[in-house]
Protein backbone atom coordinates (compact mmCIF):
# COMPACT_ATOMS: atom_id res chain seq x y z
CA UNK A 1 0.00 0.00 0.00
CA UNK A 2 2.91 2.34 0.68
CA UNK A 3 4.11 1.98 -2.90
CA UNK A 4 0.62 2.66 -4.21
CA UNK A 5 0.27 5.81 -2.09
CA UNK A 6 3.69 7.08 -3.19
CA UNK A 7 2.85 6.45 -6.84
CA UNK A 8 -0.45 8.30 -6.52
CA UNK A 9 1.23 11.23 -4.79
CA UNK A 10 3.83 11.47 -7.55
CA UNK A 11 1.09 11.42 -10.20
CA UNK A 12 -0.42 14.55 -8.63
CA UNK A 13 2.48 16.66 -9.97
CA UNK A 14 2.02 15.97 -13.73
CA UNK A 15 -1.77 16.05 -13.31
CA UNK A 16 -1.66 19.53 -11.76
CA UNK A 17 0.82 20.69 -14.42
CA UNK A 18 -1.38 19.42 -17.24
CA UNK A 19 -4.54 21.04 -15.85
CA UNK A 20 -2.80 24.39 -15.36
CA UNK A 21 -1.26 24.24 -18.85
CA UNK A 22 -4.59 23.42 -20.49
CA UNK A 23 -6.41 26.25 -18.73
CA UNK A 24 -3.54 28.67 -19.36
CA UNK A 25 -3.82 27.88 -23.08
CA UNK A 26 -7.60 28.35 -23.04
CA UNK A 27 -7.15 31.80 -21.49
CA UNK A 28 -5.11 32.86 -24.53
CA UNK A 29 -8.14 32.30 -26.77
CA UNK A 30 -10.47 34.32 -24.56
CA UNK A 31 -11.06 37.94 -25.59
CA UNK A 32 -10.35 40.74 -23.16
CA UNK A 33 -8.15 40.67 -20.09
CA UNK A 34 -6.97 42.63 -17.03
CA UNK A 35 -5.21 45.36 -19.04
CA UNK A 36 -8.22 45.88 -21.26
CA UNK A 37 -10.46 45.97 -18.20
CA UNK A 38 -8.36 48.79 -16.75
CA UNK A 39 -8.30 50.63 -20.06
CA UNK A 40 -12.07 50.76 -20.13
CA UNK A 41 -12.16 51.82 -16.50
CA UNK A 42 -9.72 54.65 -17.20
CA UNK A 43 -11.92 55.77 -20.07
CA UNK A 44 -15.02 55.70 -17.89
CA UNK A 45 -16.58 52.61 -19.45
CA UNK A 46 -18.00 49.54 -17.76
CA UNK A 47 -15.03 47.23 -17.35
CA UNK A 48 -17.13 44.10 -17.08
CA UNK A 49 -18.84 44.91 -20.33
CA UNK A 50 -15.59 45.40 -22.19
CA UNK A 51 -15.31 41.77 -23.14
CA UNK A 52 -18.42 42.02 -25.24
CA UNK A 53 -16.80 44.80 -27.28
CA UNK A 54 -13.60 42.88 -27.90
CA UNK A 55 -13.32 41.19 -31.27
CA UNK A 56 -11.15 38.31 -32.36
CA UNK A 57 -9.22 35.82 -30.26
CA UNK A 58 -6.42 36.32 -27.81
CA UNK A 59 -6.47 37.97 -24.44
CA UNK A 60 -4.11 40.47 -22.85
CA UNK A 61 -1.49 37.84 -22.28
CA UNK A 62 -1.19 36.93 -25.93
CA UNK A 63 -1.32 40.54 -27.06
CA UNK A 64 1.32 41.69 -24.62
CA UNK A 65 3.87 39.14 -25.75
CA UNK A 66 3.86 40.69 -29.18
CA UNK A 67 4.66 44.13 -27.72
CA UNK A 68 1.84 45.57 -29.80
CA UNK A 69 -0.07 47.88 -27.52
CA UNK A 70 -2.30 49.00 -30.38
CA UNK A 71 -3.97 45.56 -30.27
CA UNK A 72 -6.00 46.62 -27.23
CA UNK A 73 -9.46 47.73 -28.20
CA UNK A 74 -10.57 50.98 -26.61
CA UNK A 75 -7.03 52.23 -25.90
CA UNK A 76 -7.51 55.40 -27.99
CA UNK A 77 -6.37 58.51 -26.13
CA UNK A 78 -4.17 56.65 -23.66
CA UNK A 79 -0.44 57.19 -23.61
CA UNK A 80 1.70 54.28 -24.81
CA UNK A 81 3.74 54.49 -21.61
CA UNK A 82 0.61 53.82 -19.56
CA UNK A 83 -0.12 50.68 -21.56
CA UNK A 84 3.48 49.52 -21.21
CA UNK A 85 3.38 50.12 -17.45
CA UNK A 86 0.17 48.12 -17.16
CA UNK A 87 1.71 45.25 -19.10
CA UNK A 88 4.77 45.33 -16.89
CA UNK A 89 2.66 45.55 -13.74
CA UNK A 90 0.76 42.40 -14.67
CA UNK A 91 3.83 40.65 -16.06
CA UNK A 92 2.44 40.54 -19.59
CA UNK A 93 5.61 42.00 -21.06
CA UNK A 94 7.26 38.57 -20.81
CA UNK A 95 6.92 35.59 -23.18
CA UNK A 96 4.06 33.19 -22.50
CA UNK A 97 6.43 30.36 -21.58
CA UNK A 98 8.11 32.54 -18.97
CA UNK A 99 4.76 33.68 -17.57
CA UNK A 100 3.55 30.09 -17.22
CA UNK A 101 6.85 28.91 -15.75
CA UNK A 102 6.87 31.70 -13.18
CA UNK A 103 3.28 30.92 -12.21
CA UNK A 104 3.98 27.21 -11.75
CA UNK A 105 7.15 27.91 -9.75
CA UNK A 106 5.29 30.29 -7.44
CA UNK A 107 2.45 27.82 -6.99
CA UNK A 108 4.86 25.07 -6.04
CA UNK A 109 5.91 27.37 -3.19
CA UNK A 110 2.23 28.12 -2.47
CA UNK A 111 2.70 31.74 -3.49
CA UNK A 112 -0.51 32.67 -5.30
CA UNK A 113 0.06 36.40 -5.53
CA UNK A 114 -2.53 39.16 -5.20
CA UNK A 115 -5.85 39.66 -6.92
CA UNK A 116 -5.66 42.14 -9.80
CA UNK A 117 -8.83 43.97 -8.76
CA UNK A 118 -9.25 43.39 -5.02
CA UNK A 119 -5.84 44.56 -3.72
CA UNK A 120 -5.60 41.54 -1.41
CA UNK A 121 -3.88 38.18 -1.68
CA UNK A 122 -5.62 35.29 -3.40
CA UNK A 123 -5.56 33.28 -0.15
CA UNK A 124 -7.31 36.11 1.70
CA UNK A 125 -9.95 36.31 -1.05
CA UNK A 126 -10.63 32.58 -0.77
CA UNK A 127 -10.74 32.66 3.04
CA UNK A 128 -13.19 35.55 2.87
CA UNK A 129 -15.61 33.47 0.78
CA UNK A 130 -15.11 30.22 2.69
CA UNK A 131 -17.86 30.65 5.36
CA UNK A 132 -20.62 30.54 2.75
CA UNK A 133 -19.16 27.54 0.91
CA UNK A 134 -18.42 25.68 4.15
CA UNK A 135 -21.97 26.31 5.35
CA UNK A 136 -23.65 25.15 2.15
CA UNK A 137 -21.26 22.26 1.54
CA UNK A 138 -21.13 20.88 5.07
CA UNK A 139 -24.79 21.03 5.98
CA UNK A 140 -26.13 20.00 2.58
CA UNK A 141 -23.84 16.94 2.54
CA UNK A 142 -24.85 15.93 6.07
CA UNK A 143 -28.55 16.41 5.33
CA UNK A 144 -28.35 14.37 2.14
CA UNK A 145 -26.50 11.49 3.83
CA UNK A 146 -28.63 11.49 6.99
CA UNK A 147 -31.85 11.28 4.95
CA UNK A 148 -30.78 9.25 1.92
CA UNK A 149 -29.07 6.31 3.66
CA UNK A 150 -31.93 5.37 6.06
CA UNK A 151 -34.43 6.02 3.28
CA UNK A 152 -32.50 3.80 0.86
CA UNK A 153 -32.34 0.99 3.44
CA UNK A 154 -36.06 1.24 4.12
CA UNK A 155 -36.81 1.20 0.38
CA UNK A 156 -34.65 -1.91 -0.07
CA UNK A 157 -36.40 -3.75 2.77
CA UNK A 158 -39.85 -2.78 1.43
CA UNK A 159 -38.96 -3.10 -2.26
CA UNK A 160 -42.00 -2.90 -4.50
CA UNK A 161 -44.32 -1.64 -1.74
CA UNK A 162 -46.45 1.49 -1.83
CA UNK A 163 -43.84 3.26 0.33
CA UNK A 164 -41.08 2.37 -2.14
CA UNK A 165 -43.02 3.62 -5.16
CA UNK A 166 -44.22 6.80 -3.43
CA UNK A 167 -40.79 7.81 -2.13
CA UNK A 168 -39.19 7.06 -5.50
CA UNK A 169 -41.69 9.38 -7.15
CA UNK A 170 -41.00 12.14 -4.63
CA UNK A 171 -37.20 12.05 -4.89
CA UNK A 172 -37.30 11.86 -8.70
CA UNK A 173 -39.58 14.91 -8.81
CA UNK A 174 -37.19 16.69 -6.46
CA UNK A 175 -34.27 15.69 -8.67
CA UNK A 176 -36.03 17.13 -11.71
CA UNK A 177 -36.73 20.52 -10.11
CA UNK A 178 -33.94 23.04 -10.87
CA UNK A 179 -32.49 24.39 -7.63
CA UNK A 180 -32.57 28.01 -8.78
CA UNK A 181 -36.23 27.70 -9.77
CA UNK A 182 -37.13 26.29 -6.37
CA UNK A 183 -35.10 29.09 -4.75
CA UNK A 184 -37.19 31.71 -6.51
CA UNK A 185 -40.38 29.92 -5.46
CA UNK A 186 -39.25 29.76 -1.85
CA UNK A 187 -38.51 33.48 -1.84
CA UNK A 188 -41.90 34.29 -3.35
CA UNK A 189 -43.72 32.17 -0.79
CA UNK A 190 -41.66 32.39 2.41
CA UNK A 191 -39.31 35.39 2.17
CA UNK A 192 -41.67 38.31 1.76
CA UNK A 193 -42.37 37.82 -1.93
CA UNK A 194 -46.14 37.48 -2.21
CA UNK A 195 -47.29 35.41 0.76
CA UNK A 196 -45.29 35.01 3.98
CA UNK A 197 -42.30 36.86 5.39
CA UNK A 198 -40.87 34.13 7.60
CA UNK A 199 -37.26 33.95 6.42
CA UNK A 200 -34.56 36.51 5.55
CA UNK A 201 -33.96 37.24 1.90
CA UNK A 202 -30.21 37.73 1.85
CA UNK A 203 -26.93 37.06 3.60
CA UNK A 204 -25.62 34.37 5.93
CA UNK A 205 -26.27 36.32 9.14
CA UNK A 206 -28.19 39.38 10.30
CA UNK A 207 -26.65 42.84 10.58
CA UNK A 208 -26.81 42.70 14.39
CA UNK A 209 -25.29 39.20 14.53
CA UNK A 210 -22.38 40.24 16.79
CA UNK A 211 -24.81 41.58 19.40
CA UNK A 212 -26.69 38.29 19.77
CA UNK A 213 -26.17 35.64 22.43
CA UNK A 214 -24.58 32.31 21.56
CA UNK A 215 -27.96 30.63 21.10
CA UNK A 216 -29.21 33.67 19.21
CA UNK A 217 -26.26 33.44 16.81
CA UNK A 218 -26.91 29.76 16.18
CA UNK A 219 -30.59 30.40 15.56
CA UNK A 220 -29.89 33.36 13.30
CA UNK A 221 -27.31 31.37 11.32
CA UNK A 222 -29.65 28.47 10.56
CA UNK A 223 -32.56 30.84 10.01
CA UNK A 224 -30.62 32.40 7.13
CA UNK A 225 -29.47 29.00 5.85
CA UNK A 226 -32.88 27.34 5.80
CA UNK A 227 -34.13 28.38 2.35
CA UNK A 228 -30.74 28.19 0.58
CA UNK A 229 -30.18 24.66 1.93
CA UNK A 230 -33.60 23.50 0.76
CA UNK A 231 -32.92 24.81 -2.73
CA UNK A 232 -29.33 23.50 -2.67
CA UNK A 233 -30.13 19.94 -1.56
CA UNK A 234 -33.46 19.24 -3.25
CA UNK A 235 -31.85 17.42 -6.16
CA UNK A 236 -29.20 15.59 -4.16
CA UNK A 237 -31.29 12.83 -2.58
CA UNK A 238 -32.15 10.75 -5.63
CA UNK A 239 -28.69 9.41 -6.53
CA UNK A 240 -27.57 8.46 -3.02
CA UNK A 241 -30.96 7.02 -2.05
CA UNK A 242 -31.18 4.77 -5.10
CA UNK A 243 -27.52 3.79 -4.76
CA UNK A 244 -28.11 2.75 -1.15
CA UNK A 245 -31.25 0.85 -2.06
CA UNK A 246 -29.64 -1.06 -4.93
CA UNK A 247 -26.55 -1.88 -2.84
CA UNK A 248 -28.72 -3.37 -0.10
CA UNK A 249 -30.86 -5.28 -2.58
CA UNK A 250 -27.73 -6.86 -4.07
CA UNK A 251 -26.50 -7.96 -0.64
CA UNK A 252 -29.85 -9.11 0.76
CA UNK A 253 -30.17 -11.79 -1.91
CA UNK A 254 -26.70 -13.31 -1.30
CA UNK A 255 -26.08 -16.67 0.33
CA UNK A 256 -24.50 -15.41 3.57
CA UNK A 257 -27.69 -13.47 4.34
CA UNK A 258 -29.80 -16.59 3.90
CA UNK A 259 -27.40 -18.45 6.18
CA UNK A 260 -27.66 -15.77 8.87
CA UNK A 261 -31.44 -15.96 8.73
CA UNK A 262 -31.35 -19.75 8.91
CA UNK A 263 -29.35 -19.48 12.14
CA UNK A 264 -32.31 -17.69 13.72
CA UNK A 265 -30.96 -14.14 13.78
CA UNK A 266 -33.48 -11.35 13.91
CA UNK A 267 -34.01 -9.39 10.71
CA UNK A 268 -32.52 -6.28 12.28
CA UNK A 269 -29.37 -8.20 13.25
CA UNK A 270 -29.09 -9.60 9.74
CA UNK A 271 -29.61 -6.20 8.15
CA UNK A 272 -27.27 -4.10 10.28
CA UNK A 273 -24.88 -6.78 11.51
CA UNK A 274 -24.15 -8.47 8.18
CA UNK A 275 -25.59 -6.60 5.22
CA UNK A 276 -24.81 -3.05 6.26
CA UNK A 277 -20.99 -3.16 6.07
CA UNK A 278 -20.88 -4.76 2.63
CA UNK A 279 -23.72 -2.70 1.18
CA UNK A 280 -22.33 0.58 2.49
CA UNK A 281 -18.84 0.07 1.07
CA UNK A 282 -19.26 2.23 -2.01
CA UNK A 283 -21.30 4.84 -0.15
CA UNK A 284 -18.98 5.31 2.82
CA UNK A 285 -15.88 5.30 0.66
CA UNK A 286 -17.40 7.89 -1.64
CA UNK A 287 -18.18 10.33 1.16
CA UNK A 288 -14.88 12.31 1.01
CA UNK A 289 -15.16 12.98 -2.72
CA UNK A 290 -18.89 13.72 -2.45
CA UNK A 291 -18.24 16.28 0.26
CA UNK A 292 -15.37 17.99 -1.51
CA UNK A 293 -17.31 18.21 -4.77
CA UNK A 294 -20.11 20.10 -3.05
CA UNK A 295 -17.68 22.09 -0.92
CA UNK A 296 -15.48 23.53 -3.66
CA UNK A 297 -17.89 24.06 -6.51
CA UNK A 298 -20.55 26.18 -4.90
CA UNK A 299 -23.72 27.18 -6.66
CA UNK A 300 -23.60 30.45 -8.53
CA UNK A 301 -27.35 30.83 -9.03
CA UNK A 302 -28.22 29.92 -5.42
CA UNK A 303 -25.61 32.37 -4.12
CA UNK A 304 -26.84 35.15 -6.39
CA UNK A 305 -30.52 34.58 -5.57
CA UNK A 306 -29.92 34.60 -1.81
CA UNK A 307 -27.10 37.20 -1.92
CA UNK A 308 -24.53 34.76 -0.53
CA UNK A 309 -20.98 35.77 -1.37
CA UNK A 310 -19.29 32.37 -1.75
CA UNK A 311 -16.83 30.56 -3.98
CA UNK A 312 -19.35 30.09 -6.77
CA UNK A 313 -19.88 33.83 -7.13
CA UNK A 314 -16.14 34.44 -6.68
CA UNK A 315 -15.33 32.14 -9.60
CA UNK A 316 -17.88 33.81 -11.85
CA UNK A 317 -16.70 37.33 -11.03
CA UNK A 318 -13.05 36.35 -11.44
CA UNK A 319 -13.70 35.01 -14.93
CA UNK A 320 -15.80 38.03 -15.82
CA UNK A 321 -13.09 40.43 -14.63
CA UNK A 322 -10.23 38.31 -16.01
CA UNK A 323 -8.69 38.17 -12.52
CA UNK A 324 -6.07 35.62 -13.49
CA UNK A 325 -4.39 35.17 -10.06
CA UNK A 326 -7.75 34.26 -8.50
CA UNK A 327 -8.74 32.03 -11.43
CA UNK A 328 -5.52 30.03 -11.52
CA UNK A 329 -4.96 30.16 -7.75
CA UNK A 330 -8.37 28.65 -6.95
CA UNK A 331 -7.93 26.16 -9.80
CA UNK A 332 -4.61 24.97 -8.36
CA UNK A 333 -5.77 24.82 -4.74
CA UNK A 334 -9.03 22.97 -5.33
CA UNK A 335 -7.57 20.64 -7.96
CA UNK A 336 -4.87 19.69 -5.47
CA UNK A 337 -7.47 19.15 -2.76
CA UNK A 338 -9.57 17.05 -5.14
CA UNK A 339 -6.65 14.82 -6.09
CA UNK A 340 -5.71 14.26 -2.45
CA UNK A 341 -9.35 13.53 -1.56
CA UNK A 342 -9.51 10.92 -4.35
CA UNK A 343 -6.52 9.20 -2.81
CA UNK A 344 -8.17 9.33 0.61
CA UNK A 345 -11.30 7.76 -0.92
CA UNK A 346 -9.23 4.82 -2.15
CA UNK A 347 -7.71 4.40 1.31
CA UNK A 348 -11.18 4.46 2.86
CA UNK A 349 -12.17 1.60 0.53
CA UNK A 350 -9.34 -0.47 2.01
CA UNK A 351 -10.29 0.44 5.58
CA UNK A 352 -13.92 -0.51 5.01
CA UNK A 353 -13.10 -3.71 3.14
CA UNK A 354 -9.55 -5.09 3.69
CA UNK A 355 -10.09 -7.51 0.77
CA UNK A 356 -9.50 -4.59 -1.61
CA UNK A 357 -5.83 -4.21 -2.52
CA UNK A 358 -5.01 -1.45 -4.98
CA UNK A 359 -1.29 -2.15 -4.81
CA UNK A 360 -1.70 -5.69 -6.18
CA UNK A 361 -3.40 -4.22 -9.23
Amino acid sequence: MGTYILRRLLLIIPTLFGILLLNFAIVQAAPGGPVEQLIFQLEGHDAQGSTSRVGGGGGDIGASTQADTSSYRGRQGLDEDIIDKLNKQYGFDKPLSEQFGTMVWNYLHFDFGDSFFRSVSVIDVILEKMPVSISLGLWSTLIIYVISIPLGIRKAVSHGSTFDVATSSIIIIGYAIPGFLLAIGLIVIFAGGSFFDWFPLRGLTSDHFDELSVWGKITDYFWHLCLPLIAYTIGGFATLTMLTKNSFLDEINKQYVQTARAKGLEERQVLYGHVFRNAMLIIIAGFPSAFISIFVTGSLLIEVIFSLDGLGLLGFESILNRDYPVIFGTLFIFTLIGLVINLISDLVYVLVDPRIDFESR
